[in-house]
């Protein structure tokens, strides 16, 4: 299978490549062309954009959460039927997990793909030294190819010409486009980084819509385009979820659909998924590999939600901002109740960051749902970075002993933020850490997990959900 692809990379953060990469998705969206978006890294907030843009769902390409060798199926699988893909990097070009050399890098993922690369430069304060920084980048890795530039941040005709003269003397990597400096294309940040799509829908809409045009107007999308159809072949299938629960079962690994052999079938339990603008952080594959362990999978918004789903299994409540929905949260009691009465009936619950935070006695002084013996408040301190995890007691979620791999990213902190049964232990550098809270039926943790790279957490909470269905 061949889909034309190219991975929009930066020297380093803030260059603007998601301005540019969710432009080019919007422009050559807009030329008919079904164009898949993809995100390198864990980050939820920059795919809310890119799905704007394509009409799809934005998808993760996170090497140290999922593995080097799932990358080019995940891929697969996302672009399946698009005429092309656009792939935004993570920070800059070569930054990786910290200490792990290219581990989980745009560059380290640009290699799995085997994509050309194009380099968005901020321009803003360079002339002739623009050739010596993208030389430097185009050589670094060999096995990196870098077949591209777009400047950003141009400031006038003059200043463009003298880039490009620079460019053509000193790099040899030609310069597909030149974005001058542009307020009406800024997306509003906060604390956590840009304000998710989700939350501003119509100016989400209009700022999507004015990056396109930006970009169509700037960037040679003709040769975008014959530049992502150089990409060759990948070895590799689709990644397929029902393929991954069949291999569980083959293992016998208890799934939900299709029970170990000469158990008893039992029916697809519902599971009800937090979504809406409080809980806005998800990853596609989680609740496809939940419907592929023979779940049903029913989103709900708890700020507008009297209560759970009808016939509720199984509760997912991922991540978000619930800190800036605390009173429309903590003022709905009814939904608050239900969810405290549903995990105190021994219904399993699998709550990551927000949906910790949610789960506990309350957040900034205003109730929550009291189903956690723990309280969180915001900080001026931000917690960030990859986690190997291994489960220290038996959830609906993870068996003791289960390892994972997970991010964690937050500004807030539990008090406790470990219960009496963690749900997670994992070394830092300042020592070991026990984190999260595996009591009755219920896992809540900070850490963010992308199942794909571990397809035995649906398996498990599907299976979960399923028993308590049959109860």
């Amino acid at each position: 299978m061949n889909i034309p692809r190219l991975v929009v990379a930066a020297p380093s953060s803030g260059a603007g490549k998601t301005t540019v990469a969710t432009g080019l998705i919007a422009a050559l969206a807009a030329r008919g062309l079904a164009v898949s978006p993809h995100k390198v890294g864990p980050d939820y907030i920059d795919p809310g954009y890119h799905g704007l843009a394509a009409g799809r769902p934005g998808r993760n390409l996170d090497a140290f959460m999922c593995g080097p060798e799932r990358i080019a199926p995940l891929f697969l699988h996302g672009a399946a039927g698009a005429d092309v893909a656009v792939v935004e990097g993570v920070m800059g070009l070569y930054d990786g997990a910290s200490g792990r050399g290219e581990l989980a890098s745009t560059a380290h993922v640009a290699k799995l793909l085997r994509a050309p690369v194009v380099l968005v430069v901020d321009a803003s304060s360079q002339s002739r030294s623009v050739a010596a920084l993208v030389h430097g980048f185009a050589s670094w890795d060999p096995e990196v190819r870098l077949a591209g530039v777009i400047l950003n941040r141009v400031a006038s005709d003059r200043h463009e010409q003298l880039l490009r003269e620079a460019l053509e003397e000193g790099s040899g990597v030609p310069v597909l486009g030149s974005v001058r400096r542009s307020a009406a294309v800024a997306t509003p940040s906060r604390h956590l980084g840009l304000i998710p799509a989700v939350e501003r829908s119509a100016e989400a809409l209009r700022a999507v819509a004015d990056m396109g045009e930006l970009v169509a107007a700037s960037v040679d999308l003709d040769a975008v385009l014959a530049l992502a159809r150089t990409a060759p072949p990948l070895d590799a299938e689709p990644w397929d979820p029902a393929a991954e629960m069949a291999e569980l079962v083959a293992a016998g690994f208890p799934v939900a659909g299709a029970p170990r052999a000469g158990a008893p079938r039992i029916g697809a339990p519902r599971i009800a998924v937090a979504g809406g603008a409080a809980f806005s952080f998800s990853y596609a594959e989680n609740t496809e590999l939940l419907t592929a362990a023979g779940a049903e999978v029913v989103p709900f918004d708890p700020l507008h939600a009297d209560g759970l789903p009808e016939g509720t299994a199984g509760l997912v409540i991922g991540g978000g901002f619930p800190e800036l929905y605390v009173r429309e949260l903590s003022a709905n009691g009814q939904l608050r109740s239900a969810i405290a009465a549903f995990a105190a009936s021994g219904g399993p619950v699998a709550a990551e960051c927000a949906g910790l935070l949610y789960l506990g006695r309350e957040l900034d002084g205003l109730p929550m749902c009291g189903v956690l013996d723990t309280s969180a408040r915001m900080t001026e301190r931000l917690t960030l970075g990859y986690r190997e995890a291994v489960a220290l007691h038996d959830s609906p979620l993870a068996p003791t002993g289960t390892r994972v791999r997970g991010h964690e990213f937050h500004r807030t902190v539990c008090e406790p933020g470990a219960g009496e049964r963690a749900a997670w232990g994992w070394r830092l550098p300042t020592g070991p850490r026990t984190e999260g809270f595996a009591a009755r039926n219920v896992h809540a943790s900070y850490l963010h997990l992308h199942w794909a790279g571990s397809p035995q957490l649906a398996a498990s909470f599907a299976a979960a959900a399923a028993a308590h269905r049959a109860n």
